[in-house]
């Protein structure tokens, strides 16, 4: 009876690492296991590729642990990239625009991507121009902290346009 590997090869003989590092050589698997079962620490199979295959005595479960906590350290320095939409109506005032501009400026400040979105309502629909020019208008004065991905585009009743922050 030999040991499967990667369901093709087969060996009868695997080079055996104690817990510190150490190889301690070449020997047949169940003398492996036995000196696992003897150190109190389990078998793993860390090289299958490899003739002989290579094992090393170890605590399967604190391996286990550990990958799993380092996996959640690593999704907690993540930065999550949030998309922020401002909503504007084409027949906005100066005042108004202004105060949408200084949200905008804040939001990008902060690393978010932000989405300019105009609903149309009514017959508003027929000046579309006008939300495309007060879209620009906006992106015109963002573009020292913020780039338009893309011009700004009109999906049914709202034309949208995403700027996202400039690298600092």
């Amino acid at each position: 009876m030999g040991y499967e590997i990667n369901g093709s090869i087969r060996a009868k003989e695997v080079l055996l690492v104690n817990a510190e590092g150490r190889q301690i050589g070449i020997m047949s698997i169940k003398e492996a296991i036995k000196n696992a079962e003897e150190a109190g620490l389990d078998l793993v199979n860390v090289s299958p590729t490899v003739m002989p295959p290579v094992c090393k005595m170890m605590d399967y479960g604190k391996l286990k642990y550990d990958q799993q906590k380092k996996e959640r350290e690593s999704r907690k320095k993540q930065k999550t990239l949030d998309i922020k939409e401002i909503r504007l109506s084409p027949k906005i005032d100066e005042h108004d625009f202004q105060t949408k501009y200084r949200n905008v400026k804040k939001l990008l400040g902060s690393g978010h991507k932000v989405k300019l979105c105009i609903q149309f309502r009514g017959r508003e629909i027929i000046h579309a121009d006008l939300g495309k020019k007060l879209l620009l208008q906006m992106s015109d004065e963002l573009v020292a902290i913020g780039t338009p991905e893309q011009s700004p585009k009109l999906e049914g009743r709202r034309m949208y346009i995403i700027i996202s922050p400039k690298a600092s």
